[in-house]
């Protein structure tokens, strides 16, 4: 068979560049919730990988859902404020999560957030460690 086998090039580059997203690393925290306390109505700019070490975590989510965690369980925190959440502790013994995300330096691993609409706001006497 004959022929030219034909090459598909990428176009130019043009004068303006994309934007360069900072670089980040894994990074993993350990955090405590003591009894009676909570994380604060919060969200995350990136996903974060979560497993309880340590007693039972109670979520309620932006939407109302509320999703309790046992010891062994893992759990995925998805990003941006759409996804506000609070973590509390209604147990008798500390929780303590294993929390892993890929951050960029010096980027916090959540940002505070007022209460959803229709949820309460949190007034938990103590917050994490």
């Amino acid at each position: 068979m004959a022929g030219r086998q034909a090459t598909a090039r990428r176009p130019q580059a043009t004068a303006r560049r994309p934007k360069v997203e900072a670089a980040s690393d894994l990074v993993a925290r350990e955090i405590t919730i003591e009894p009676g306390g909570c994380t604060g109505w919060h969200y995350h700019r990136v996903p974060l990988i979560a497993v309880v070490k340590s007693g039972t975590l109670t979520r309620i989510l932006h939407d109302g859902t509320v999703e309790v965690h046992h010891v062994g369980a893992g759990f995925v925190e998805p990003a941006g404020i759409r996804h506000v959440h609070l973590g509390r502790n209604l147990g008798k013994q500390p929780v303590v999560l294993h929390v892993t995300a890929a951050l960029a330096e010096g980027d916090p691993f959540a940002l505070p957030a007022e209460a959803p609409p229709g949820a309460m706001p949190c007034a938990c006497p103590t917050r994490t460690r």
